[in-house]
């Protein structure tokens, strides 16, 4: 019984069995695949507000008390000394510290300082800002970089002639302290800079 069009007739009992069983031989595959998909599409949907949570957990500030208490302890706990009032020394002093999972610090280096005058008032600090630290879960040791900037409050162009020839004087005199080789940062993290001001003694 051959059709000029399929060659075939659709309504024969046995083709009707084979088109359905190959019809749902190739459905099953097709929904077990569909669902699988399904079940992965969820699952990288959980992976990924997992992951994001994570992330939001490290990237807490890793100070205890956070980003204000950390600004607040350095101004209260750095100490100008004199040698820093005599010279008028202002500039920028770049820090990196290793802090264990205790928030122990266990290795201070000076990366950068216009003058290593200004270097000497934050050691102290650092170092009492032991055990204040936090860093991730996973990790045993952490680095860290912070800046400090110490200016002068008030100082404006209008000042003393005197005044303004004693600061730039000591800019002309100042010490810095430079890194004869390429440093490597590898992975450690760089915090918001702390904002030194002092007042010259009149």
């Amino acid at each position: 019984m051959l059709s000029p069009k399929f060659g075939y007739k659709h309504h024969h009992p046995f083709l009707k069995k084979i088109n359905t069983f190959d019809i749902s031989r190739l459905i099953n595959p097709l929904l077990s695949s569909l669902l699988c998909m399904k079940k992965l599409f969820l699952f990288i949907i959980a992976l990924f507000f997992i992951s994001k949570g994570m992330a939001q957990q490290q990237l807490a500030f890793p100070f205890q008390g956070g980003k204000e208490v950390m600004v607040r302890f350095f101004n209260q706990n750095v100490v100008i000394t004199p040698e820093i009032l005599e010279k008028k020394a202002t500039g920028l002093v770049l820090f990196k510290f290793t802090a264990d999972e205790r928030g122990h610090i266990t290795k201070i280096i000076i990366y950068y300082a216009d003058d290593a005058l200004l270097a000497v008032p934050i050691v102290p600090a650092l170092k009492k800002s032991t055990k204040k630290w936090i860093i991730p879960d996973h990790e045993r040791f952490h680095d860290f970089i912070l800046p400090f900037s110490f200016n002068i409050s008030g100082l404006k162009l209008g000042d003393s002639t005197a005044t303004v020839k004693a600061v730039y004087d000591g800019f002309l005199k100042r010490k810095p302290i430079l890194s004869s080789n390429q440093i490597p940062l590898d992975l450690a993290t760089l915090l918001p800079p702390i904002n030194i001001n002092y007042e010259l003694k009149p």
